[in-house]
């Protein structure tokens, strides 16, 4: 039997009050997954729970059937997360981003080039692979972050509001590489405030509001659940937020 890509149990985290209150989630292997909420609704604090970037207060996270509390290292080697502001090194050149991560990744050197050079051409930054990342547009980086998530041939792949503030054609690069991932056998897990593009990208979609989860299922498994067959998920979302 298969392990899921992510299991979720009982999972909780409090700041000044609480964010996330046990919130129980899991997301198969292979598809791509997108994770709606309200503004506040605990979506990015369950991520970086997720990503060891921020330590739960309970609970339990499983990481394709490894432990991610209990052996961090273990599982932060088969995932990868790429926040919504790119995070590049500006007076490095993509090559020396990607040698440079690889290295953090303790990739062997030779394996490490040729997967960057695969990487810079078939996100279409291979002419730009020697000049400092300063001068990129915000999509541009947004690739280059994209190919450093990457590098490492992760299984999990966690990406926070990633088409923010990129123009169409960039946009859909940017989805074109999410779902060539998932057809390769990864899982693709993505937070978004634009609706259509869950609509049309995610093979099942969670929403959250609260800290906790009020819906789970594919468009049409939440529009059966929401009353609102034949509608968007727009109408959907604002249904079942709506009293959250």
């Amino acid at each position: 039997m298969t392990e899921p890509a992510l299991q979720i149990r009982g999972l909780a985290k409090s700041f000044d009050k609480p964010v996330i209150t046990g919130l129980d989630l899991e997301i198969a292997a292979g598809q791509l997954y997108a994770l709606l909420g309200p503004n506040g609704a605990g979506k990015t604090t369950t991520l970086r729970m997720v990503t060891g970037l921020t330590r739960p207060d309970a609970g339990t996270i499983r990481i394709l059937g490894i432990d991610a509390r209990q052996n961090p290292l273990a599982a932060k080697a088969i995932t990868a997360w790429l926040p919504d502001e790119p995070m590049l090194y500006d007076k490095l050149t993509p090559s020396e981003y990607l040698a440079f991560v690889a290295g953090l990744w303790r990739m062997e050197p030779g394996m490490a080039a040729a997967e960057a050079e695969r990487l810079l051409h078939w996100l279409d930054l291979w002419e730009q692979r020697d000049t400092r990342c300063e001068g990129f547009s915000r999509g541009m980086k947004q690739k280059v972050a994209l190919a450093g998530a990457l590098i490492h041939d992760p299984q999990l792949l966690i990406l926070d509001e990633p088409l923010t503030g990129l123009d169409a054609a960039m946009a859909r690069a940017v989805k074109d590489a999410l779902r060539a991932q998932v057809d390769a056998g990864k899982t693709v897990i993505v937070t978004t405030h634009i609706l259509e593009v869950a609509e049309r990208m995610a093979d099942r979609i969670g929403i959250i509001a609260g800290g906790r989860l009020l819906a789970e299922g594919t468009l049409e498994e939440l529009r059966s659940s929401a009353g609102t067959e034949g509608m968007t998920l727009e109408d959907t979302f604002i249904r079942l937020t709506s009293g959250a």
